[in-house]
């Protein structure tokens, strides 16, 4: 489980607001993921998204921080975690990919992406693209965040009934 909190409602620093967002949805997407078996973790119930699991919808949330905060706002010259050649790649799990290692993955990215970014400020230009801001690239990741929480949220509701923010 994670701890998570509700961004503060006197918010006045922008950039803090907007982590405190994005801490509360990765919080929320770990919620949603907890307590699940391994079948559970990889199955894919949506027959209109065959490659649509939880573990996958996690590994594609690491993958997303890595691109844009780490590599693309902070300048990191990381390695990506998808394949170019292969779009779906990260939303297939692996022999080694257990719902464990999955989420321990994503919580070490979210430091990877606060250290990479540090320093920074909303209108700062990102490292590795100067044609986008630090607010945008940051909003954009909290948008991917949140729809990807939405389809948690389905697909936990289908494999074993839980609901709830």
């Amino acid at each position: 489980m994670s701890d998570r909190a509700w961004p503060r409602t006197d918010a006045s620093d922008e950039l803090r607001l907007q982590w405190e967002f994005l801490a509360f949805l990765r919080a929320t997407a770990l919620i949603k993921a907890s307590g699940l078996t391994p079948a559970q973790a990889i199955e894919t119930p949506l027959p209109g998204s065959p490659t649509m699991s939880v573990l996958g919808l996690l590994k594609h949330l690491t993958a997303v921080e890595r691109h844009w905060l780490t590599r693309v706002a902070g300048g990191s010259d990381a390695p990506l975690l998808w394949d170019p050649d292969d779009v779906h790649a990260e939303w297939r799990p692996t022999p080694t990919d257990t719902l464990t290692a999955v989420t321990a993955a994503y919580r070490a990215e979210w430091t990877t992406a606060d250290t990479a970014m540090s320093g920074l400020t909303p209108d700062d230009p990102a490292r590795a693209d100067p044609t986008r801001t630090v607010r945008w690239t940051l909003t954009h990741v909290i948008q991917e965040t949140a729809r990807h929480v939405g389809h948690l949220d389905l697909l936990r509701e289908h494999l074993d009934g839980t609901t709830g923010e």
